[in-house]
């Protein structure tokens, strides 16, 4: 996949998909639920405050007459549970606390849980790098282990394997400079993955780390500090040394750099699409797209 924007079509060739959206009177989900059952990728069921979702469709002008609107005092555990009796394919954010959503996903009796951390992975297009970024983790995952990068690892390489196309994607696990320094965990956390996945303990990907980010995206940086890695500045996955890394990496990216983004939280054994107020219409249909491929 050269263009984010593939992601749409290759969603559209998969056929429709059913989200469940919790607490669905959000204005701005329903417009970017619409926008995508426009496109074909989805339908939706809709719940909880049914005279709240009522006044939110009309804010986003959204005709409810094409949902299923369910009345709902639980709509987290609901609109999980819609997905645990195959009435949905995957869960959406709506008016709710993602912490309290992600409750509800982990219940032990859903039995939605694969033994991975969740983490959300973001995919960039920039001009300015030559290829798509897959990125974990911008705002899951606030300060992860050793164990938690392997998962952060895993889930990033499935969305690149599933949804950009790379079958063997060169992760980059960063940190603030390209040596092992004891007194930096990140560092030392990223020889130890490289060494995990050398031995094979970290399957389908090829890890390499620690590198500063210059060195992980730029081969020129990488030369002139003569590093000599596959991974160097050819990276399909960069993984983040922790989440305030990750959220300013991403909203620089969005904001400064002009970069298009779809993002959906891997890692449960559905995806779990969110949209932002701060995100525009492309990145929320894109997002949408991008959880619709991540579905199996």
């Amino acid at each position: 996949m050269k263009r984010i924007n593939e992601l749409l079509d290759k969603a559209k060739n998969l056929g429709t998909k059913i989200v469940a959206v919790a607490a669905a009177d959000d204005d701005v989900v329903l417009r970017a639920v619409e926008m995508a059952r426009k496109e074909g990728i989805i339908n939706a069921l809709l719940f909880g405050n049914v005279s709240k979702i009522e006044e939110a469709a009309k804010k986003a002008n959204v005709d409810l007459s094409n949902y299923q609107v369910i009345d709902s005092k639980n709509p987290a555990d609901d609109a999980v549970k819609a997905v645990v009796e195959k009435k949905a394919h995957f869960v959406m954010k709506g008016n709710i606390k993602t912490g309290d959503l992600m409750k509800a996903v982990l219940k032990d009796e859903y039995n939605l849980k694969t033994g991975r951390t969740m983490s959300l992975v973001s995919i960039f297009e920039t001009s300015l790098y030559h290829k798509l970024l897959v990125v974990s983790d911008a705002g899951m995952t606030i300060a992860p282990d050793l164990e938690q990068k392997v998962h952060l690892i895993e889930n990033a390489v499935l969305v690149a394997r599933k949804a950009v196309g790379v079958e063997k994607p060169k992760v980059a696990i960063l940190g603030a400079i390209e040596v092992v320094n004891p007194k930096m965990e990140a560092t030392v956390h990223a020889a130890l993955l490289a060494k995990m996945n050398e031995r094979g303990q970290i399957k389908n990907c090829i890890v390499d780390g620690p590198f500063a980010l210059d060195n992980a995206v730029s081969k020129e940086a990488a030369e002139h500090k003569g590093i000599v890695s596959p991974v160097a500045g050819d990276a399909d996955v960069l993984i983040m040394p922790d989440i305030e890394a990750g959220n300013i990496f991403y909203k620089s990216m969005v904001f400064l750099a002009g970069a298009k983004v779809a993002s959906a939280i891997i890692g449960a054994k559905c995806p779990v699409a969110l949209t932002s107020r701060a995100d525009n219409d492309e990145t929320k249909l894109l997002s949408l797209a991008l959880t619709c491929l991540m579905v199996d």
